[in-house]
């Protein structure tokens, strides 16, 4: 079974950047994606970019698009969301999670599998 284990949360200033990891573990299969979504306080979870792990294409959000990067070490079976000029509005709990269908979805209900969870706070 597929595990996911998201790290690099924290405080940040505003216009300041974050790393992201999402280390995969237990799984085999080779095509399948992995999407990075995030949810604030009373808010509903908001997908915010997905990355195929075989070919490496990607999609974003439009709300981080130009400011957000995903990529991926299939090396290390590692995804990584590089988050720069980040804002107050980007504060919330970012998780990973894999989608075993063929296609990048935007729908948490198509993810087969999640972390735990990594809190992103930016404050003054």
């Amino acid at each position: 079974q597929l595990q996911l284990v998201e790290s690099g949360g924290g405080l940040v200033q505003p216009g300041g950047s974050l790393r992201l990891s999402c280390a995969a573990s237990g799984f085999r299969k080779d095509h399948y994606f992995i999407g990075w979504f995030r949810q604030a306080p009373g808010k509903e979870r908001e997908w915010v970019a997905c990355i195929n792990i075989s070919g490496g294409s990607a999609d974003y959000a439009s709300s981080v698009k130009g400011r957000f990067t995903i990529s991926r070490d299939n090396a290390k079976n590692t995804v990584y969301l590089q988050m720069n000029s980040l804002n107050a509005e980007d504060t919330a709990i970012y998780y990973c999670a894999a989608d075993l269908s063929p296609i990048c979805s935007m729908y948490s209900t198509t993810y087969d599998y999640w972390g735990q969870g990594t809190q992103v706070t930016v404050s003054s």
